[in-house]
């Protein structure tokens, strides 16, 4: 049988305006007016008005003792998560001078304050990334001639031949980045340029020996996290990349000579990255060469700009006149690297706003103080609290606990239960209280767990907070700082991440049956499933949770491998992806800082996105005389679409995420709820089936079904381990359904060949 909460009193104001007019000609008959104007009915009104007050707060008691219960239960809400992202400096109209900005300057994006994380040194120069595109669509004409043209360089090379590319600027790739393996080259190209009025030579002088701040932002298509026992969630990649600019010695700068072929050389950059920034953004101090190392080659000939091994060349004369050193980003290991933006002078924010001496209320000298901030909740980890005793010259700092059952006693005492002559321990730190982010509560101790604050005591108190979900501002939106110095302006290239409101109460109270059964630890398949779902700062749209199972590239996973754990998750908004959503790598770094130090020490937990296999699907109907042909048609797209969805109908995660929270079914009901489940065939005759029962459909053809490219149909596509389907064509009409290969285009395949530039074609 269920609890239900009960109602004291159900009445509202016209019920006990009615039930006391009633009881009038009983008390005293000789009032016998009771319309609206009669003085008093409007006495009765403005006490019924006031009863129905009381009785409302006289059934908020069973709620109000409920949600006390629940506080004692120590069940936590999650408190707000602080947005993060890069902002980069640019000195463009100040002095030609080196600014240097201190860790914690504060950045703005209209009201919402960011903080930097890192000093930087603001360089008074410019950056534009460039890489080598491929270029295919030459005109014979056009191709013949510029084979003519670098005829010499080619037959150098043992008659090599030439591949065109296009110098084209990072900015314009778009959202899905540049693959610096699938560039000419392999290799991301910065061109470092002076200020339009600045002299190229005093820039490049002024710069030299300094350090370059690096920003990086990458796309990561195959994400994925693998926990160990050993190595813990910061486990590194052994894939880098490597800086480089052009060799230039003080007495020498011109291009070298190796095997009788002049060949440009590059000196390799100290570089200190401040983290795997093929998988998160963030910053790389590059160390520049100091003066007379530093600079460009001055004998390169009109027909080796931009060939083999040079730079890129630029059609831009005005970007070539400004250009100081060109600094080459390549890969150095087997893992793929793609970039979406690349700057200098770029550093990390965190969107967080600081409270600096806040008052606090006195210590009252009782057991079990609990005080509040007023901006709240607050960051977890930033409270800083000091103490200053009614009879000391000075505050005392206090250090947060998480368990105040951890802390010593106030006065310190020997153990009585210890014999003669054993040694005391030393006792624990009294002087400590215990956090409540979401609330914004600092609690104390009782005196014999943890010190309780002296009668009369001062209490101040620094913390940080932020605005949650507010701070994932977009481009551009960063835009101003109340202190710079002249002339340097600030900017955010990307849109800001990470930020999340505090959990809300009623998300919080479906936890209590799951925080009770396995107290915020990865035990059973339903703690790694409902704790996955409470991950703060990311949407989650499915999660799978696979027991001794470990996922193979490209092979069949192994399904034996005891002490492994694989959680396949799935994010419920992807913008460009909107049918397949992918996990980034920031998805899968979010839940697995969430899942890190909650798992079993020797548990290994791999982390992974769904690993998707294009289909392509044909399908020819015969609707109902009479019925609409392109309504019938969209509703058979729409509901193929939704069959093979890896993601539940609308509305249905927001059901699920609570079933798995509060109570999770037997996995059979799951799989009807969660999508395409994993490890089974699409079937041609299941889609079929769903094509049939969709209403004004009278006939479907048999369905044309194919793998990725292939143009041969097939009954079936078989799918192992975390692959999922996604729909690469759909092809639905009246009539037969069309061949596969009408439904892909042919691949093209290009060769690794001397790169030569192409010079665009420009309308005259």
């Amino acid at each position: 049988m269920p609890v239900r909460i009960p109602t004291i009193d159900e009445r509202k104001f016209q019920d006990l305006v009615d039930e006391a007019l009633a009881r009038v000609p009983v008390h005293n008959p000789e009032w016998t007016n009771f319309n609206k104007s009669d003085p008093g009915v409007t006495l009765i009104e403005v006490f019924a008005f006031l009863t129905e007050s009381l009785l409302y707060r006289a059934n908020l008691i069973p709620e109000r003792n409920r949600l006390k219960f629940l506080s004692l239960l120590g069940v936590p809400l999650q408190p707000a998560s602080a947005a993060q992202g890069l902002v980069a400096f640019a000195n463009d109209k100040g002095p030609l001078a080196v600014h240097t900005l201190t860790r914690g300057v504060e950045v703005r994006a209209g009201a919402v304050p960011f903080v930097t994380g890192r000093g930087v040194d603001v360089l008074p120069i410019e950056a534009k990334a460039f890489y080598k595109a491929d270029v295919t669509d030459l005109s014979a004409e056009a191709k013949g001639y510029y084979e003519d043209l670098y005829r010499s360089a080619t037959e150098e090379r043992a008659g090599a031949a030439a591949r065109f590319y296009r110098t084209t600027p990072l900015e314009t790739a778009g959202p899905s980045g540049v693959d610096l393996g699938g560039t000419v080259g392999h290799a991301l190209w910065i061109a470092l340029l002076a200020r339009p009025k600045d002299d190229v030579e005093q820039a490049r002088r002024l710069i030299a020996g300094k350090v370059l701040t690096l920003g990086w932002v990458p796309v990561v298509d195959d994400a994925g996290r693998a926990v160990t026992p050993m190595t813990g969630a910061g486990a590194a990649s052994t894939a880098r990349l490597l800086y480089e600019v052009p060799w230039i010695d003080e007495t020498n700068r011109s291009v070298q000579t190796v095997g009788g072929l002049r060949t440009p050389q590059y000196r390799p950059l100290t570089a200190s990255p401040s983290g795997n920034v093929l998988l998160e953004p963030g910053v790389v101090e590059v160390m520049l060469p100091p003066e007379g190392r530093f600079g460009m080659w001055d004998d390169i000939e009109p027909t080796e700009a931009g060939v083999g091994e040079f730079p890129p060349s630029l059609e831009d004369t005005t970007l070539e006149e400004r250009l100081i050193t060109w600094l080459r980003v390549r890969m150095v290991g087997s893992a793929a690297a793609r970039v979406l933006w690349a700057g200098v002078n770029t550093v990390p924010v965190a969107q967080r706003e600081r409270v600096l001496n806040e008052a606090l209320p006195d210590g009252t000298g009782e057991p079990d103080q609990a005080v509040t901030v007023a901006r709240r909740p607050f960051l977890p980890g930033s409270v800083r609290l000091r103490v200053r005793a009614p009879t000391a010259s000075a505050f005392e700092a206090w250090a947060s606990i998480d368990d105040l059952l951890a802390a010593g006693p106030e006065v310190p005492a020997p153990d009585p239960r210890l014999p003669p002559g054993r040694r005391q321990v030393t006792p624990a730190p009294s002087k400590v209280f215990v956090e409540d982010a979401e609330a914004g509560e600092l609690r104390f101790g009782d005196g014999q767990r943890g010190a309780r604050p002296p009668r009369g005591a001062r209490l101040v108190v620094d913390y940080e907070c932020s605005v949650g979900a507010a701070g994932n501002v977009g481009a551009s939106a960063v835009s101003s700082a109340p202190a710079l110095p002249a002339g340097v302006t600030v900017s955010n290239p990307v849109a800001t991440w990470g930020g999340a409101d505090a959990e809300r109460v009623d998300d919080g109270e479906k936890q209590i049956t799951r925080y009770l059964q396995h107290r915020d630890r990865l035990v059973t398949v339903a703690d790694f499933e409902a704790i996955t779902w409470r991950t703060p700062g990311v949407a989650i749209g499915r999660v799978d949770v696979l027991p001794s199972f470990r996922p193979v590239r490209g092979g069949e996973p192994i399904t034996d491998a005891p002490g492994v754990v694989t959680v396949m998750v799935v994010p419920r908004f992807d913008p460009l992806h909107a049918d397949a959503p992918e996990a980034t790598s920031d998805f899968i770094d979010a839940v697995c800082a969430w899942l890190d130090p909650r798992r079993l020490v020797t548990t290994e937990l791999i982390l992974r996105g769904p690993e998707y296999v294009d289909v392509t699907v044909s399908i020819g109907i015969e609707a109902v005389p009479g019925a609409s042909v392109h309504d019938v048609v969209e509703a058979v797209r729409l509901a193929v679409r939704d069959f093979l969805s890896p993601l539940p109908a609308p509305g249905v995660e927001n059901i699920e995420k609570e079933v798995a929270l509060l109570a999770p079914p037997e996995p059979t009901f799951l799989q009807v709820r969660r999508g395409w489940p994993l490890r089974k065939s699409v079937l041609a005759l299941e889609i079929m089936a769903v094509a049939s029962r969709v209403p004004g459909v009278l006939l479907v053809k048999p369905v044309v079904l194919g793998r990725g490219a292939e143009t041969t149909p097939a009954p079936s596509v078989d799918l192992v381990g975390l692959q999922l389907p996604r729909l690469a064509a759909l092809s639905v009409i009246d009539g037969d359904p069309l061949p596969l290969s009408e439904l892909r285009g042919g691949p093209t395949t290009s060769g690794d060949y001397l790169p030569v530039p192409v010079v665009p074609e420009v309308c005259g």
